[in-house]
């Protein structure tokens, strides 16, 4: 496990805000966590070389056990968009499948002890360098932007914009009175601005917490002796596999529900 501030003359308040401090550069708004974008970046490619390699070794033979890693993925994921989305849409299938295989990636970086990377960069010169992604807000909120700029985009284009603009004044409150629809308008409008808000922001808010959580439990650990890291880090980092495991798939189940109710008329 990690040294802790064994040898470094930080204290632990000091050693806990270098460890969840970006490498940054820029102010305010225009401010680029580097290490953020470095790490989202390689293991997308990771995730991409991986397949790329399965498609290309791909044969109807006996399977090797990359083909077989690929296909137990793609077979997973199109399960579960088979169960959740209810229209026709070719995107929806390897949108998932990504979303899962890189948010897991990002994860994954919670398992590498935590002062192993930030050690090696220091020899660069690099004094702040964070390795889990999903640890940034800003990079689970960019995802889930995304997701939600694909659920704008799809609302639209299957239900027009006459249809995407009746769900947000004639939705969830309905009447055949027209007086009392009218009048119904200015509250369906805010129900459905804050149904429409709250799916980015709970993808983004749900991935991000969860992850902070664990890298902070991490590095708390890191600050114990040898054998209380010991004792304590490899239980914890075995639950923690099946904490990444689970907020990568809830991440890629809500954005398949999510895109499905894009797909749908709420009338029918």
């Amino acid at each position: 496990m990690a040294t802790g501030t064994e040898g470094t003359g930080a204290s632990p308040t000091e050693y806990i805000v270098h460890h969840l401090t970006n490498l940054t550069s820029g102010e305010g708004f225009f401010t680029v966590h580097w290490d953020t974008m470095f790490f989202s970046l390689a293991l997308g490619l990771v995730f991409y070389m991986i397949f790329r390699r399965a498609a290309a070794a791909a044969t109807a033979g006996v399977p090797g056990n990359l083909q077989n890693f690929a296909e137990i993925m793609v077979e997973f994921v199109d399960t579960q968009v088979k169960d959740c989305f209810h229209g026709r849409n070719e995107l929806i299938a390897p949108l998932a499948l990504t979303i899962f295989c890189w948010v897991f990636l990002w994860n994954l970086m919670d398992l590498v002890p935590v002062d192993l990377l930030p050690m090696v960069a220091s020899w660069f010169g690099i004094h702040y360098l964070r390795v889990v992604p999903s640890t940034d807000l800003n990079s689970t909120l960019a995802l889930s932007l995304s997701v939600f700029g694909l659920i704008i985009f799809y609302s639209i284009k299957v239900k027009g914009p006459a249809g995407y603009a009746k769900e947000f004044l004639f939705h969830p409150f309905k009447t055949d009175n027209l007086l009392a629809q009218a009048l119904l308008v200015p509250v369906n409008l805010i129900l459905a601005f804050v149904e429409t808000i709250a799916k980015p922001i709970s993808l983004a808010l749900r991935l991000f917490g969860n992850l902070y959580a664990g890298e902070l439990i991490f590095i708390l650990i890191a600050l114990l002796p040898w054998w209380l890291q010991f004792t304590l880090g490899w239980p914890w980092a075995v639950f923690h596999i099946l904490v990444i495991t689970l907020q990568a798939f809830i991440f890629m189940v809500l954005t398949i529900v999510y895109l499905s109710m894009a797909h749908e008329d709420l009338d029918h």
